[in-house]
């Protein structure tokens, strides 16, 4: 054991090769390295995989033996100053490292066939190794400074990666803008970093937490500085993990691919804040201003995230909020102490999330392929439906991660989400309404993203393959009509209403009706495109084995990894295989691992929130699955839909709802007034002040120098006696006024 724990360095720097041949590849051979492009993403599965079995066994001998294990060696040493470098692998690098091999691996897999139309297809595999070398070196470092080397390595790559499409203006705002938001978030980590160091006087994690707790413990520090820098190391966490302030990045990073989109959001980037939080927690739980502080941005990120998912029509967009308010969840446990349900919900949301963004990729990749559809239309919900009998694996995929999010047993969340929500009783009663409350809405948004996506009948505006003849369709906008940014507009409870045009009151101002000569049509239409062939079908259709296996192995670990947290003893056996996993690092936090309860007390207390889920799933059932042409059901809808002037207040209600979800909380719009705008309006003022007044004084010398000179010249005349003249006149009186002065001061030094 202790020999497989030294080689255990070389875990970031295996999928290292395939960028570095990669790009030396592109700059001496490009044709060929083009070329042989599949070869790349077999070497980036390889790789990483061989990391996966390595990580997989380091835990195994973890759980069994519960040691830690670190190694360090020299980097700087003088006389006043020593820098080691090296590598710490304890439950905390084990889980990470774990999760993102898993969920790495089968990202690359499902975007082999994803990108391969791509031109891009070598550059994305490079970038996706880099990313994977980063957050591995994140994950397994042993002090402040290499997890701050690598923590801008991943800010690096997640750049490129957002901004893979960097020809569309769109992307390249959106990687702009993640860059920026989380080098706000780096200064104040860099900081806090330099602060602790000048208080303990080292980086090591083990000699910082053992320093720090002894000068706390014999007062002998500034309390009030120590919090200042914890709060700063605590703002790289925010910026990294899509926390509220500093979440802003989050919605746009979704210009990337699909498969970086999964990856970023399932168990790397946005993660990479929750670890940082984790590891530092022992040197956090000693300042309760910022435990309070951590709590408390996790819960209105909790809010934030769920109530701006409401009005998102993108369904990644959606996704990424559901994202953003799961991050606050684990930050709250992490907030209020509860390390292992904070952990057991990274784990379990990193699956279910994959799955869920594999499975919106393969339903994009399936409305693509369809005639007419662009890309801005094949990721808009509303446009989408009626998916259930052309793509049966997705939808049972997508559905599984959808329940699983929604806290449904016995799938994965179910089993760590409800240990947050129920240690947040006993924090603060407020901040568990709230995380209650906001875990219903949360159920409501990921029901609303299944219900429209895959359910239902498509609202095409180029053809119908609903199967029946001469059946139309009235397509009822989700918010009714509106200007284009979504305000002042009605809501509307069904995104798709199929009804007789005898009973129809809904109308748009087209009826579709089904070409029955366009669906007898079987030979699609082909595009062709710089790498191979990408079709174009009239109808949607699965998505290739290649992306359907990674889903199918993401659906078994959504089914399966929730019961390593099963909270029960029986007969004597504890199943509680994640307590074993994590006993050492709780053990540094003083946390009590026997956690084990009874089957009875165990469905008494879960029995509330599973009837919250299905309440919410209720709710969403109702509003947006499809309603028939029944009379009944269409009065029903008629009594929620209200238009003109006699909008009720109920309908006031849900439009102030919808603006703010739809503005995203009008906190883009305020940055860009007061920080944006600010910074360009400074701007403005000082470049007015060079221009008129600095160069105005320079250019105001020249040009008084210009007319004076010019004026001399004409009373000149030629004659040097009068020049003369004028000299000693000059300096006559210069000599005068002089006198004068001298006399005066010598008076008063006499004098006086």
């Amino acid at each position: 054991m202790e020999q497989t724990y030294q080689y255990a360095w070389i875990i970031p720097f295996v999928p290292l090769p395939v960028p570095m041949l990669i790009g030396v590849g592109l700059l001496l051979f490009p044709t060929a390295t083009k070329n042989l492009r599949r070869m790349w993403s077999f070497h980036s599965i390889l790789l990483l995989s061989i990391v996966m079995i390595f990580s997989i066994d380091l835990s195994i001998q973890q759980i069994n033996s519960s040691s830690i294990y670190q190694y360090v060696w020299s980097w700087i040493i003088t006389n006043d100053f020593s820098l080691e470098f090296g590598y710490l692998i304890d439950p905390l690098t084990s889980i990470m490292s774990i999760l993102i091999t898993t969920v790495g691996i089968m990202v690359l897999i499902y975007s082999d066939n994803y990108m391969s139309h791509d031109q891009g297809y070598v550059r994305f595999f490079a970038y996706m190794s880099f990313f994977s070398t980063s957050m591995l070196g994140l994950v397994t470092s042993s002090n402040l400074i290499q997890i701050y080397i690598f923590w801008e390595l991943v800010g690096i790559c997640s750049y490129l990666l957002i901004g893979f499409w960097f020809t569309r203006p769109v992307a390249a705002n959106a990687c702009q803008k993640a860059f920026v938001t989380n080098r706000v978030g780096d200064f104040g980590l860099l900081l806090g970093i330099l602060g602790f160091y000048w208080i303990t006087g080292s980086f090591e994690f083990r000699d910082l937490f053992e320093i720090f707790n002894n000068l706390i413990y014999n007062n002998e520090v500034n309390f009030l500085f120590v919090t200042l820098c914890g709060v700063l190391l605590f703002a790289g966490a925010v910026a990294k993990s899509a926390q509220f302030p500093l979440h802003v990045w989050l919605a746009d990073a979704m210009e990337g691919p699909t498969p970086i989109s999964a990856l970023i959001h399932a168990a790397t980037m946005v993660a990479a804040g929750i670890f940082l939080v984790a590891r530092l927690l022992p040197l956090f739980i000693v300042i309760p201003f910022l435990m309070n502080l951590i709590s408390l941005v996790g819960i209105i990120t909790v809010f934030l995230g769920a109530t701006l998912a409401l009005a998102q029509k993108d369904i990644k967009r959606g996704l990424a909020y559901s994202t953003m308010s799961q991050l606050g969840y684990m930050m709250l446990a992490l907030g209020m102490g509860s390390y292992q349900s904070a952990l057991f919900h990274l784990i379990t949301h990193a699956y279910s999330k994959a799955l869920l963004f594999l499975g919106s990729g393969s339903v994009i990749h399936s409305m693509e392929t369809l005639v007419g559809y662009s890309p801005d239309k094949s990721q808009n919900m509303v446009l989408m439906g009626g998916l259930t009998k052309h793509v049966p694996i997705t939808k049972i995929a997508f559905l599984l991660g959808t329940l699983s999010l929604c806290g449904i047993p016995p799938l994965a969340c179910f089993w760590s989400k409800d240990e947050i929500l129920h240690d947040s009783w006993l924090y603060s009663p407020l901040f568990a309404i709230i995380a209650w409350s906001t875990a219903r809405l949360n159920v409501f948004n990921m029901s609303r993203i299944y219900l429209l996506a895959l359910e239902g009948h498509l609202n095409v505006h180029f053809q119908n393959y609903s199967g029946k003849k001469n059946t139309p369709f009235y397509s009822i906008s989700l918010w009714g009509k509106g200007d284009s940014r979504g305000i002042n507009t009605n809501f509307r409870l069904l995104s798709l209403l199929r009804m007789n045009n005898k009973n129809a009151s809904l109308k748009t101002k087209k009826t579709y009706r089904i070409d029955e000569n366009v669906r007898n049509r079987t030979q699609p239409f082909m595009t062709i495109t710089h790498f191979g062939n990408k079709k174009t079908y009239l109808y949607p259709y699965e998505s290739d084995n290649t992306m359907l296996f990674p889903l199918l192995l993401l659906v078994l670990f959504t089914l399966f990894v929730g019961f390593l947290g099963i909270p029960f003893n029986q007969k004597g056996v504890d199943l509680d295989i994640l307590s074993k996993w994590l006993t050492p690092s709780i053990n540094l936090l003083h946390e009590n691992s026997n956690n084990s309860t009874s089957w009875y007390e165990f469905v008494k207390d879960e029995g509330f929130s599973v009837s919250i889920a299905y309440l919410g799933i209720f709710i969403a059932s109702f509003l947006y699955k499809p309603l028939y042409s029944s009379l009944q059901n269409l009065d029903l809808i008629n009594s929620f839909v209200k238009t003109g002037p006699k909008r009720t207040l109920w309908d006031k209600i849900i439009n102030v709802i919808y603006s703010w979800s739809y503005n995203r909380g009008y906190i883009d719009a305020f940055y860009a007034r007061s920080l944006t705008g600010g910074i360009r309006g400074l701007v403005k003022l000082t470049h007015f002040f060079d221009r008129r007044v600095v160069d105005g004084i320079t250019n105001g010398v020249g040009v008084m120098s210009f007319f004076v000179g010019e004026g001399i010249k004409s009373v000149g005349g030629g004659r040097i006696s009068s020049y003369l003249f004028l000299y000693l006149s000059y300096v006559s009186i210069f000599l005068f006024i002089y006198s004068l002065l001298f006399f005066e001061s010598l008076r008063k030094i006499f004098y006086f």
